[in-house]
C-alpha cells in the first residue's frame, strides 16, 4: 500500500522504491522499517551493502520474487529495491533555525501546489540553491500534494528526506508565526510588471511592493511563497506578504511554470548567499538600500 497507494503505514513509514531513492533513505538517517530485494533486484546489493550492514541500522532485509514485486511496485519498470521509510518530523523552531552553513533560513512554502511532479521538483531545487527548509499549506481549497508520495519522492531526487519539512500548516497560522519569528515573506507573483494598468490595480489592493529577484535581499531570513500551478496565491496572501516578487518577462510570455519560476528566484537567493556582497544596491523588504542589477 505504501508503494503503490502512496499512502503511509498506520506507525507514519512510507514507501520508497528505486536503487537510488532507497540509497537516499538509508544516507538519510531516518528510521527503516525494512529493505525489500526482489530476486532481480539483488545485483543492487554490493552498492547498498555498506549502508545496510551499519550496526546502527538494526532493521530486516526481505525477499520476494520479481513477479510480487512488480505487482506492488509503482513504477513501470522497477529496479528491484524498495524500503519503509519514516520521514523525519520537523518543528516550527527547527525550521526557523538559522543552520551553521548558512547566513539565514531560506524556506521555500508550497500553497497549493497540487502537482506532486512539481512539489518534488520545487523541493529539489530550492535544496540544490541552498534553500533550509519547506513547509507544505493549503491555499483556500487547494491542498498541496504530499512531498512523500512516490511520485513526489521521485521528481525530489529524495530531497524530500533531508530537507526539514513541515508538512500541512495552515496557511494563516504560518504567516502569523513568521511574523512573530521574524521571517520575512515573499509571496511570489505572476503579475505583468509591464502593464501600467496593473501596476495601479496592484497599488490599490496591495501596499506590499513588487520587487524583481535581484532587489531582494536574499541573505536576510526569507520564506518565498510558491502558489497554486493555476491560480497563484490567493490575493490577501499577496497582500499580506511583507513584498512581492516577480520575474520580469518578455512581453507576450504570460507566466511560468511554478517549479521553474522558483529555480529561477532560488538561483538568485544562491548567487546573493554565496557571493562576497559588496557595499551599495539592495533592497530590503522592508524598504529601499538601492537597487542592485546582477
Amino acid at each position: 500500500m505504501a508503494l503503490r497507494g502512496g499512502l503511509p503505514t498506520e506507525s507514519g513509514f512510507v514507501g520508497v522504491e528505486g536503487v537510488r531513492l532507497v540509497e537516499e533513505a538509508l544516507r538519510s538517517g531516518c528510521p527503516i522499517h525494512a529493505v525489500l530485494f526482489s530476486e532481480s533486484g539483488r545485483r543492487h546489493q554490493d552498492r547498498l551493502g555498506s549502508l545496510i550492514d551499519r550496526s546502527e541500522m538494526a532493521f530486516p532485509t526481505l525477499r520476494t520474487t520479481d513477479r510480487l514485486f512488480e505487482g506492488l511496485a509503482d513504477t513501470e519498470h522497477p529496479q528491484g529495491v524498495a524500503a519503509l521509510v519514516k520521514p523525519r518530523e520537523t518543528s516550527f523552531d527547527e525550521l526557523v533555525r538559522t543552520p551553521e552553513s548558512a547566513c539565514a533560513p531560506l524556506l521555500v512554502v508550497l500553497a497549493g501546489v497540487q502537482d506532486p511532479g512539481n512539489v518534488g521538483t520545487i523541493l529539489r531545487t530550492a535544496s540544490a540553491f541552498g534553500a533550509t527548509g519547506a513547509v507544505t499549506a493549503a491555499s483556500g481549497i487547494s491542498g498541496t500534494a504530499n512531498p512523500y508520495s512516490p511520485k513526489a519522492l521521485r521528481a525530489s531526487a529524495g530531497v524530500a528526506l533531508h530537507l526539514p519539512i513541515l508538512a500541512g500548516m495552515s496557511l494563516a497560522i504560518l504567516l502569523t508565526q513568521f511574523k512573530v519569528a521574524g521571517i520575512q515573506t515573499l509571496a511570489s507573483s505572476a503579475g505583468d510588471t509591464n502593464d501600467p494598468d496593473q501596476k495601479v490595480a496592484g497599488a490599490a489592493k496591495s501596499e506590499s511592493p513588487l520587487l524583481a529577484p535581484w532587489q531582494v535581499d536574499w541573505c536576510q531570513p526569507i520564506a518565498l511563497l510558491v502558489g497554486n500551478e493555476g491560480s497563484g496565491l490567493p490575493e490577501e496572501v499577496e497582500r499580506s506578504a511583507d513584498a512581492r516578487v516577480r520575474i520580469p518577462m518578455a512581453r507576450g510570455v504570460e507566466s511560468l511554470n511554478a517549479a521553474a519560476a522558483a529555480a529561477v528566484l532560488f538561483y538568485e537567493a544562491a548567487r546573493q548567499r554565496s557571493s562576497v556582497r559588496t557595499p551599495g544596491v539592495v533592497q530590503t523588504l522592508g524598504g529601499p538600500r538601492s537597487p542592485e542589477r546582477p
